[in-house]
């Protein structure tokens, strides 16, 4: 993971995430199963100097520790809404430009 360049990628991420999310509400409007969305990174191992440099670079951009390991970014997008289906849209979207720059991550989701 190139942390050098992640404030930019998280940026762009994040753009796209909230696109994804109007786009989504634009063609579906907003479905009402109420659900959360969240985008999981695993890191390196948290006592090793690559995996504290990590961590860090993802807590700086509002990332927090997961308890099934790694780091999380929960609600990614600008849309504040309970729609599983809408954060999940953001989710996704979040976490296909940071794949697209080679970073191992996952969009996760869960019904409330």
């Amino acid at each position: 993971m190139n942390i050098v360049d992640l404030p930019r990628i998280h940026e762009q991420a994040l753009d796209l995430a909230t696109a994804a999310q109007l786009a989504f509400i634009a063609k579906h409007g907003e479905p009402m199963y109420c659900g959360f969305a969240w985008v999981n990174v695993p890191v390196d191992k948290g006592n090793t100097k690559s995996g504290k440099a990590q961590k860090l670079a993802l807590e700086a951009l509002g990332f927090s520790k997961a308890y099934n390991g790694g780091m999380e970014f929960w609600s990614p997008g600008e849309m504040r809404t309970q729609s599983m289906s809408v954060n999940e849209a953001g989710a996704d979207a979040y976490a296909a430009v940071l794949e697209s720059h080679g970073i191992t991550c996952y969009a996760r989701s869960r019904a409330d």
